[in-house]
């Protein structure tokens, strides 16, 4: 094992390891999906490099890439190499974290990158999370893609907080919810995207350009589905009116472009069909307002809609732009990032809801489209037509009991208006504890964000996308991150291990988020980083139990191995006994002979005669096991 900084073996009893936790806390309601809560998430890769050569299922696709010194290093000869290793599995929600340090750079812009979705060959197209040695730059870690032309497509960049530098050991994580992913640098986060490419296929990578990256205690885990609850201590999610209503013309896709590339994380728009029955992104019922065209939705044909202009009326800069139909919508969305909390508006019949339902599935987009709508028909519909779908009712007042429609309604989310709502801000805690999300509608004032975020209302729906992402990111910047909840796991001995006598493994605890670690054997406490005397147990199962504490709680896991009669363990026995040598020299000869019946016998006759006798009960007990054997 390498010397690390970020170890703290010598505070900690040798070998129990502290490896900084930055996972967000997770509601145990309103996931996604069913999901399972985060003490089911599941460890896909851990790799600490403590051995001779790559580990097995790391996967070399260019440049050079060795294990030594207890790390992984990988090599670039230049800016134009992009040497990478894959490994890991295809994963939808998931967590990658690794302490990287750049032991040598070409120049200040020269990289390595955490690959989120990478062939396993290596090949393009890719979705990286990157980080320069000169992390302060305004690039210094990105959101990028290497594109399937293999040119580069960068998404979204931030400075860090601090320089990486060379020499430097830093933790770099990014955690994925589909195409949306956070990252965070030495435990702070810097960096929100939408925009993350991804395939059906693509695993876990590591990359470097122009440098020498050594890498250590690589850790990627499967997440819960993500929660529309926001988790304690994370920002409220931010879902643009309309688009980026302010700054374009509403509910187009350049208004969609300008939102998403301000931050917005959900953009919300409204659906209705054409008189040919095709579903229409507009608001109005009419499109006097919006385009240059008059006259109901509902009676123009989609031939009609095509040719209205729906761009001059907010600026001569717009002039051309057309009514999106929900495809061309859905479309821009997958290829560009973003996802869409769709507004079914006015009444619909069950066939029209179907036709809405048909082009969310055709598109390939039930996982990144959220159904609201004031119409309850409408969710009564979608809920019969895609219950994989979530929904959320929209209020201009609050009903009676907002918790016993959202049951009936099956609603992942009751969305009011902001004046409704402050009538009655207690509403929110109610529907949170009945695993309902609170989005409403429609915020613009930095003074109202403040007060809807201490109420704990999961998301805002505003004209001004952009300056909320703003405002969330100085929030962050404000508070302190919350402690993450401790993991604890026993790497040594090894989950159900066959032992004997002769053996003196060290017990050994990994741990994340703990200040203090406790062990136990058999229920008598035993010291981390120690070996453990096998010589006074009993022969046969024996539990290891650990238990963490730290600032984000407590956590317990349990081992188990077996302690067996083998010809060695019994020498080992004899030889430790502190017996005189002439009743040593005695049971070593009928050992050799493999006499252990006779051996058994006699031992028990010396017992407390020259063989203490607490020995003397166990060799008697190993050699009749041998014997039975």
């Amino acid at each position: 094992m390498s010397h690390r900084s970020i170890r703290v073996a010598s505070a900690l009893m040798a070998s129990a390891v502290i490896i900084p936790c930055l996972t967000a806390g997770t509601a145990d309601a309103g996931t996604k999906s069913s999901g399972s809560g985060p003490a089911d998430s599941r460890v896909v890769v851990s790799e600490d490099f403590s051995g001779n050569s790559l580990p097995a299922g790391f996967r070399p696709a260019e440049g050079t890439w060795e294990v030594k010194n207890g790390r992984l290093y990988g090599t670039s000869a230049d800016g134009n190499q992009q040497s990478r290793i894959t490994f890991g599995e295809h994963l939808d929600d998931f967590r990658f974290e690794v302490t990287a340090r750049f032991e040598s750079v070409k120049d200040a812009a020269r990289w390595t990158a955490m690959g989120l979705d990478v062939p396993a060959n290596g090949s393009v197209p890719w979705s990286i999370a990157t980080m320069r040695s000169g992390t302060t730059a305004s690039n210094g870690l990105e959101f990028a893609q290497r594109t399937s032309a293999d040119a580069w497509n960068v998404t979204d960049t931030a400075a860090a907080p601090s320089a990486a530098g060379t020499g430097r050991d830093v933790r770099i994580a990014v955690e994925v919810h589909g195409t949306k992913a956070r990252w965070f640098f030495d435990g702070r986060e810097a960096m929100r995207t939408t925009r993350v490419a991804r395939s059906a296929d693509g695993v876990e990578a590591l990359v470097v350009n122009g440098s020498t990256v050594s890498f250590d205690d690589l850790l990627v885990t499967e997440l819960p589905a993500e929660s529309w609850i926001r988790p304690t201590g994370s920002p409220m999610t931010v879902i643009a009116h309309r688009g980026a209503s302010s700054a374009a013309p509403e509910n187009t896709l350049v208004s969609d472009e300008i939102a998403r590339r301000g931050g917005a994380e959900y953009i919300e728009n409204d659906v209705q069909p054409s008189k040919d029955g095709v579903p229409y992104v507009l608001h109005d019922d009419k499109v006097d307002r919006t385009t240059d065209g008059k006259g109901a939705v509902r009676d123009l044909t989609s031939a009609q809609l095509d040719a209205l202009d729906a761009g001059s009326w907010f600026g001569p800069a717009y002039a051309g732009t057309r009514i999106p139909t929900l495809a061309a919508q859905l479309d821009d969305l997958r290829t560009r990032g973003g996802d869409l909390l769709l507004e079914i508006k006015g009444a619909h019949t069950r066939d029209e809801v179907a036709t809405i339902v048909r082009t969310i599935r055709e598109h390939g987009m039930t996982d990144r489209v959220f159904v609201q709508s004031f119409e309850v028909d409408a969710l009564k519909y979608t809920y019969e037509l895609a219950p994989e779908l979530p929904l959320g009712l929209l209020r201009g007042s609050l009903d009676a009991d907002p918790v016993a429609l959202s049951e009936e309604l099956h609603l992942a989310s009751y969305n009011p208006s902001d004046d409704a709502l402050s009538k009655r801000p207690g509403v929110v805690s109610d529907l949170h504890r009945a695993g309902v999300a609170v989005m409403v509608w429609t915020v613009d004032s930095a003074t109202r964000w403040q007060a809807l975020e201490a109420g704990g209302v999961d998301g805002i729906i505003t004209n001004r996308p952009a300056e909320l992402s703003g405002w969330n990111a100085a929030q962050r910047q404000e508070r302190p991150t919350p402690p993450a909840e401790p993991t604890v796991t026993i790497t040594s001995p090894a989950a159900s291990a066959s032992l004997d006598r002769s053996q003196t493994p060290v017990a050994a605890v990994q741990a994340t988020g703990a200040d203090k670690v406790s062990l136990t054997l058999d229920g008598a406490s035993v010291a981390p980083g120690k070996p453990l005397d096998l010589t006074s147990l009993a022969a046969g199962p024996h539990t290891l139990r650990a238990e963490v504490t730290g600032p984000g709680g407590t956590a317990t896991t349990t081992s188990a191995f077996t302690l067996r009669a083998t010809p060695t363990g019994l020498a080992h026995l004899i030889l430790t006994s502190g017996a005189d040598i002439n009743r040593v020299a005695t049971l070593t000869t009928m050992l050799g002979h493999g006499h252990y019946a006779q051996l058994a016998d006699w031992a028990a006759r010396q017992s407390g005669n020259g063989l203490p006798a607490a020995r003397a009960a166990l060799i008697v007990a190993e050699a009749r096991a041998l014997s039975a054997g």
